[in-house]
């Protein structure tokens, strides 16, 4: 399988093969599904917090007596039961992720590539020539390869110049192939990758 390879004012240079083991795989949608779900989770905070009945305030002392006054018993004002009292099971601070076969993992990854790859919304291009920070040349760059506004460049390795020109543009983001992920993947609509990180993403996949 063989892919063009396009400098930055959108001329093809030549081309280059892929790896039809991470490029040319079936797609199979719920394990694309199981991982995006898989990395959500893992994305949540966890942080919601509500007090129970010994994390709220006073209750240190009976409020009456337990016999003669024709009340119902109570032994503490922080009774779930009273306002102002504790929660009952209330969100408490936990982890939500889980674990996921790194097979199912890898899986998924050669999935979405290869759908990319077959919906023509991935291209390479030879290098990302950006001497300083500039981000009007990266969305020049851009509108050459695709019309739509959801963009992923693809780095060998992180580019902190590339950085700086993407970081104010909405919906561009500038990912190494160290941070390579379903999520991303499915959720940008051109794939712009570097010609550098082809054979990174092989290394890590094949």
């Amino acid at each position: 399988m063989n892919i063009d390879v396009y400098d930055s004012q959108g001329q093809v240079l030549r081309q280059v093969e892929l790896p039809d083991g991470v490029f040319g795989v079936e797609v199979r949608d719920h394990l694309l599904y199981e991982v995006v779900r898989y990395q959500l989770a893992r994305r949540r905070q966890g942080t919601a917090h509500t007090k129970n009945r010994s994390a709220v305030r006073g209750g240190g002392r009976k409020p009456w007596r337990q016999k003669g006054t024709g009340r119902a018993r109570a032994g503490s004002r922080r009774s779930p039961l009273w306002r102002g009292g504790g929660a009952v099971f209330g969100p408490m601070p936990h982890s939500y992720g889980y674990s996921m076969p790194k097979k199912k993992r890898r899986a998924a990854l050669c999935g979405a590539l290869s759908l990319k790859l077959r919906e023509n919304a991935f291209r390479v291009i030879e290098r990302f020539d950006v001497a300083q920070p500039k981000t009007r040349q990266i969305v020049q760059m851009i509108r050459i390869f695709t019309d739509e506004p959801k963009a992923l460049l693809l780095v060998g390795e992180p580019n902190e110049t590339l950085y700086l020109s993407a970081r104010n543009i909405q919906q561009v983001k500038v990912l190494p192939v160290a941070g390579l992920n379903v999520y991303d993947l499915l959720h940008y609509t051109t794939i712009i990758c570097a010609e550098e990180a082809l054979d990174k993403i092989a290394g890590r996949l094949a």
